[in-house]
């Protein structure tokens, strides 16, 4: 009883010290990951800009084999060109430049270094992000009733301060009605929210709208196609692919030749 009551009575200078200590650990730990895999001091601001030199994906990059990451340049700015619509084949890595931008934004808003070469981040009200596909069978909704749903939960709570990404919005639907959606999604994104958003996709349809609005651009990662083989650069470029190599993607995956070649012809 009188070590219970010697604690309670400490109980204010040991929450106290315990703050002191999960500080320090959390910048501990923050400057040994700076140091050790060559993260940069982002520099953040009131504006509405986010500009990452030579950015990489946190994770990805210590999981990829040594020199083979290949790093990228994204800029987007709220009042000028905020919209980037990402096309390129599948396994090309749209999908991971997504994610990197986001996740550099957030290590930056909470006080570490991040894995770029330069930063420059306005400061972003919320990430906002529909990736990957779930559904939810034990409430009835399918896959694309669930990607419908947080679509319109991003499209409610996004302002011109936000950084949003989509990844392959409409595609659980038919063609015309997801190519229609993710259109309408895109010109919702630019016209009335104006927000930085990245939006990858397959519709190259979309990629219309970077010769009808000045906030819009097309972006690519870029992939070659060899003898039938497909090899993925990684290389983020200016302007929209030309294709999305899906049947040298499906030959990688190990579809039957018999198959590949009906899809061929």
């Amino acid at each position: 009883k009188e070590l219970v009551r010697q604690a309670a009575e400490a109980a204010p200078r040991i929450k106290a010290l315990v703050q002191r200590i999960s500080r320090w650990d959390v910048s501990v730990s923050h400057a040994e990951l700076a140091h050790r895999h060559d993260y940069c001091r982002p520099e953040i601001d009131d504006s509405k800009r986010l500009e990452l030199v030579d950015a990489r994906h946190p994770v990805v990059e210590r999981l990829a084999a040594l020199g083979r990451f290949v790093p990228n340049d994204v800029s987007l700015d709220a009042e000028r060109e905020r919209l980037w619509i990402v096309t390129g084949p599948n396994m090309a890595g749209k999908s991971t430049l997504l994610r990197q931008v986001a996740l550099i934004s957030i290590l930056a808003q909470l006080g570490s270094f991040v894995p770029a070469k330069r930063a420059r981040i306005g400061l972003v009200d919320r990430v906002l992000s529909r990736v990957g596909a779930s559904d939810n069978l034990a409430r009835g909704e399918s896959t694309f009733m669930v990607e419908m749903r947080e679509t319109a939960d991003i499209l409610r709570s996004a302002t011109d301060r936000s950084l949003v990404i989509l990844d392959e919005i409409g595609r659980g639907t038919s063609t015309f009605d997801g190519l229609a959606i993710a259109w309408a999604v895109a010109e919702h994104l630019d016209e009335a929210i104006g927000c930085r958003a990245l939006f990858a996709t397959h519709y190259h349809e979309l990629t219309e709208l970077g010769q009808n609005s000045e906030h819009v651009a097309n972006h690519s990662v870029s992939a070659r196609e060899l003898a039938g083989d497909i090899v993925f650069l990684h290389r983020l470029v200016s302007g929209a692919a030309s294709r999305s190599y899906g049947i040298a993607v499906a030959k990688l995956a190990g579809i039957p030749e018999a198959v590949l070649g009906r899809a061929r012809g």
